[in-house]
């Protein structure tokens, strides 16, 4: 991906990714040529407007409850001056360079479309910040969702006036000084722009994008621990039969008992039909239900980002005749974060479910009372004097507790602003937040579980020494055995959880299976 081309309606949730991922020009960023002509075209439209003398929200007018305040055409630059210094009052740890990066790049593919009235070279101006690596420090703290992002944007658009800060190939910078040594030039705003730069859901946006795909490696890496602990546990897969699910025809249920069949192709280590023995527990047996159900999640959320990314959230915005050249300023309401928080809640709550089904396997793992004395109490020889794995499932469970408390929805709340103007709100960026959060959280507790697999698959080849383990579980398995060996005796553990949580998180174990 050598380029990437922003117009306003193409930018993927893949260009995302890379841009935010990458390095400083790698990819580069251009802005279409259409794109530019109709960039041009509306803040020519702008100009137009002050010299008819017509009475334009956020262009002759103050902000919010000032939305009655007629601004003089010779303050009409410094209104929009003052927007980005008095909507800059973030507060909390900026966010990750990644993620402001994501942030600039919707941003600026949301005012290619034409619609903002910013000045071409206003735009390019982000564009060429994003290429060279100058990268505002951006608080994650202060949006409610609704008026968009307005102050974590003012934050973005700061270094554009020579304002604020950033960072700049590694060093923490005023905004001014960042610019200069990337060669840059900070500039004087017009009419509507510093309006256009800081009103959408550009944060929630980036943010979701961003845990949308991570959500998506967390879940298939859900699946490969729930088959290792059905292994370790000498479960059967005859739940996952094709037949049951084809009756339930949810289509991602469907998907994830298929992965499923295919991570176990070959095992030895599952049972077949026992008539003793005829069905596992809910936490196996229900897997392609728990797992497909949060893989509808996903896929939601993934169908709202890439809705979201070629949309023009600011307000309000100029529509111009092609006929006549008639121009027309509309106030909306694009800039409300709810489809977006909505989503991200839905995500929050599935993921917490994922995580919950996982502590709950590693409680199996560790209770040999539940796995009916398949394993050891706790993972452990000679317990009693050791502990074994007892304290790994505490961890997991606090992790799962504290993201059923995250999973409480955010965008059921609203606390009106602006003198009651703006009197509802969707705490999307609360919502994202969120997520991020719980994410972490079902990463750990599922390292937890791959540990715990693991250390249960070594206990059963004791017993079973020339079973095998499936197509997709015995390559996790051997990358596991490189970073944590078999717990023989009580250790200290934390250095190996802290490795494979490393590995959780890098993809690793996803990538290194099949499916």
């Amino acid at each position: 991906m050598e380029q990437i081309i922003l117009d306003g309606d193409n930018l993927t949730i893949e260009q995302v990714i890379a841009v935010a991922y990458g390095e400083p020009n790698n990819p580069r960023v251009v802005i279409g040529e259409n794109a530019q002509k109709l960039v041009t075209r509306a803040a020519d439209a702008v100009q137009k407007l002050l010299a008819d003398g017509v009475i334009a929200y956020g262009i002759t007018t103050g902000f919010g409850a000032f939305k009655d305040k007629l601004i003089p055409p010779e303050d009409v630059e410094l209104l929009q001056y003052n927007i980005i210094v008095s909507h800059a009052v973030g507060i909390g740890d900026p966010f990750d360079i990644p993620t402001t990066r994501a942030i600039m790049l919707i941003r600026a593919n949301t005012l290619a479309k034409g619609y903002s009235g910013i000045r071409l070279s206003t735009l390019q101006l982000l564009v060429d910040m994003l290429n060279a690596g100058v990268h505002p420090i951006i608080p994650e703290k202060g949006s409610l969702g609704a008026s968009g992002d307005l102050a974590p944007l003012a934050h973005m658009a700061l270094p554009l006036i020579g304002e604020g800060e950033a960072i700049y190939r590694g060093e923490k910078l005023d905004g001014k000084t960042a610019m200069s040594r990337a060669g840059l030039n900070p500039i004087k705003l017009a009419a509507k722009e510093g309006l256009a730069l800081t009103n959408g859901t550009t944060i929630m946006c980036a943010i979701g994008v961003l845990e949308t795909v991570r959500a998506e490696m967390i879940n298939a890496t859900a699946d490969i621990a729930g088959c290792l602990s059905l292994e370790a546990l000498h479960g059967t897969p005859l739940a996952f039969d094709p037949r049951i699910h084809a009756l339930r025809p949810f289509p991602r249920q469907i998907e994830c008992a298929n992965h499923l069949r295919k991570l176990l192709n070959g095992s030895t280590f599952t049972r077949t039909y026992d008539p003793k023995n005829v069905q596992d527990a809910y936490t196996l047996r229900c897997i392609p239900q728990v797992h497909g159900a949060v893989r509808d999640a996903i896929a939601y959320a993934r169908w709202v980002f890439e809705i979201e990314l070629n949309a023009v959230t600011d307000n309000p915005l100029l529509f111009i005749d092609d006929a006549t050249g008639a121009i027309e300023v509309i106030s909306g309401g694009n800039f409300h974060g709810e489809p977006l928080a909505i989503a991200m809640d839905y995500l929050c709550i599935a993921m917490s479910e994922l995580g919950n089904i996982s502590e709950r396997r590693i409680m199996r793992l560790i209770d040999e009372a539940s796995n009916t004395h398949t394993l050891p109490a706790f993972l452990t020889k000679n317990g009693g004097l050791n502990s074994g794995f007892m304290i790994v499932q505490y961890t997991a469970a606090a992790l799962a507790t504290e993201s059923k408390v995250l999973s409480h929805p955010a965008s059921v709340d609203t606390i009106p602003t602006s003198a009651n103007v703006e009197d509802h709100v969707s705490m999307g960026v609360t919502a994202a937040l969120k997520v991020r959060r719980v994410m972490t959280n079902v990463e750990r507790i599922l390292a937890l579980e791959l540990m715990s697999g693991a250390q249960g698959i070594d206990f059963r080849r004791e017993v079973m020494p020339d079973a095998r383990l499936g197509a997709g579980t015995k390559p996790v398995y051997d990358l596991i055995r490189q970073h944590v060996p078999y717990i023989q005796a009580d250790t200290v553990m934390y250095p190996y959880i802290n490795a494979m949580c490393a590995l959780v998180q890098s993809g690793g174990v996803a990538r290194v299976s099949v499916g």
